[in-house]
């Protein structure tokens, strides 16, 4: 059974994303348009999540709010009525080993192609958070906006954000059982003292982003950081 969707906190209420952008769009004919958003660009483990979702015109589920703004409680209630709701979505990942191959940018283009790939339908518009287009050549020219605050104003991509976290969030909570030192159940792979603390206690996991910087501050030397090979041969 779906959990019940939170009851809002008041100072939340009057921030809800609109339909706007899409309703535009569909009445000028694109009639699949998909809201994306990504989670997991800063963490030092774990994956690079994206998730692409496409919203029904004529129904609609109340108190989505950008998943910033939510708690995890909050958001894993709304998490079925939010995939339910949606027309089609999908997540794409990038792994922490693609991530540190690839480089970040590469890693979200790729995670972006697998999420929409997994939609199953060509999007005619994609709606991105953010000002960087990186949908790129996964739909005709012209055919993305990037919106700054996209997840705070527009319902698709709030939608999109909700899932991208809490299934990204999902996914680091399964990692902790298999690497508790590093209690990602907590930090979800991001920044913290206590994950610093296990990095310098027992060196970097299997799933840790080995081309980062904090690679750099480690005692271990039989762990060396990852540099990934720009396409010119030269070296970031």
């Amino acid at each position: 059974m779906a959990a019940t969707a939170p009851r809002l906190r008041k100072s939340i209420r009057a921030k809800s994303p609109g339909l706007s952008l899409e309703r535009a769009l569909w009445a000028e004919g694109s009639e699949v348009v998909v809201g994306i958003d990504e989670v997991g660009k800063g963490a030092w483990a774990g994956p690079l999540t994206l998730v692409a979702a496409i919203v029904p015109k004529d129904r609609r589920v109340y108190k989505i709010r950008d998943s910033k703004l939510l708690t995890e409680v909050e958001r894993e209630a709304m998490f079925d009525r939010v995939a339910g709701w949606c027309e089609r979505w999908a997540a794409g990942h990038a792994s922490p080993q693609e991530c540190d191959e690839l480089g970040m940018s590469d890693a979200q283009r790729l995670a972006t192609a697998r999420a929409i790939a997994g939609l199953g339908v060509q999007p005619d518009h994609v709606l991105i958070d953010g000002n960087w287009d990186f949908v790129g050549e996964l739909v005709p020219a012209g055919a993305t906006t990037t919106i700054v605050k996209g997840d705070a104003t527009c319902l698709s991509i709030a939608a999109a954000s909700i899932l991208a976290k809490v299934t990204r969030d999902r996914i680091l909570r399964e990692l902790a059982m298999s690497y508790p030192a590093y209690v990602f159940d907590q930090n979800k792979g991001y920044p913290c003292p206590r994950h610093r603390a296990a990095l310098h206690a027992v060196g970097p996991s299997p799933v840790h982003r080995r081309s980062w910087a904090f690679m750099d501050a480690l005692a271990f030397t039989d762990v060396a950081r990852h540099v990934r090979a720009d396409p010119q041969g030269s070296l970031f």
